[in-house]
Order: structure tokens, then sequence, then C-alpha cells
């Protein structure tokens, strides 16, 4: 009946701190309650089979190393302005990852290292199109992602 019994939970209680304490408050917010955890179990999509969990800790370490690199370098960009030109633009890289999970990291990843934003994909023909603020190379960037963050998703996931 309730399929996330903690999330309905906290669905009445934030109704019922939102509005008056009240027996009709009560039995709306028990309802909207409901009606959201069976909304939440819709979106539920299939878990992921870890096959190499162990590598979460390098693939952790890597994003972890690129974000503070990536900031490191947008920083100095703004710091600079416009004295040194750089160019932005968008690039396409093709996809192996086919897995929802997989592919809601990779999409994760990209977007908090600053100076890159996954943009949108498309299934049909397994690319992501991405924005970087500071485009030198394309090709190293669809290389650098491939092998950096693809190449890891892969082997943990499907």
């Amino acid at each position: 009946m309730i399929p996330y019994p903690l999330l309905s939970f906290a669905l009445l209680v934030m109704w019922l701190l939102l509005n008056d304490f009240t027996l009709g408050h009560l039995i709306l917010g028990s309802v909207v309650a409901v009606f959201g955890g069976w909304a939440m179990a819709s979106l539920r999509p299939d878990k992921p089979k870890l096959k190499k969990w162990y590598l979460l800790p390098k693939l952790f370490w890597l994003v972890f190393v690129d974000i503070i690199r990536s900031n490191l370098a947008v920083a100095l960009l703004m710091i600079r302005g416009k004295r040194q030109k750089h160019t932005s633009g968008f690039i396409t890289v093709p996809l192996e990852i086919e897995h929802p999970t997989a592919l809601a990291i990779m999409a994760v990843i990209l977007t908090s290292t600053p100076g890159s934003a996954w943009l949108a994909y498309d299934g049909r023909r397994k690319t992501v199109l991405i924005h970087v603020l500071d485009l030198i190379d394309e090709e190293q960037w669809v290389q650098n992602i491939k092998h950096r963050y693809e190449r890891l998703l892969l082997e943990i996931i499907e």
C-alpha cells in the first residue's frame, strides 16, 4: 500500500507544518503523502548490478581530483578575465554506456565538474552533447571522458 513509508511520513509532516493542524489537513496531507509515495515508486529504476564494486573508490577519487583541478582552472580563467582569450564550445561524445544508472552517474560527474555541463543525451545515436567552458582540444575531451569515466563505469555497472 505504501511503497516508501518514510517518504510518505515526511510528506505528511511537511504538509502539516506548512498548513494548520486540522482534521481536514491531516486527511488531505495523508492522501498527498500516499500518492507521493506511489509516484516515487513509479519512477524507481531497476537497481544496478555492481560487477566490480571495489572500483568505486577509484572512480570517486578520480572525480574528486578532477573537480579540484577544474575548480582551479576555472578560477584562473576568471581571474585572468579578458586578458587571455578562451573559447567555449559544444562537443558530442559517443558513449557505450546504456544502463540508466550509469548514464545518470556520468551526467552528475560531468555537470559537477566546473567548466563542463551535460546538456542532452541522444539514445538513438548513443551520444551526449556537452558544453565546455575552455575548449582547446575537442578530441582530448572526448578521450578523457571515455577513458577516465566511461571505462570505469562500464566495468562497475554494466
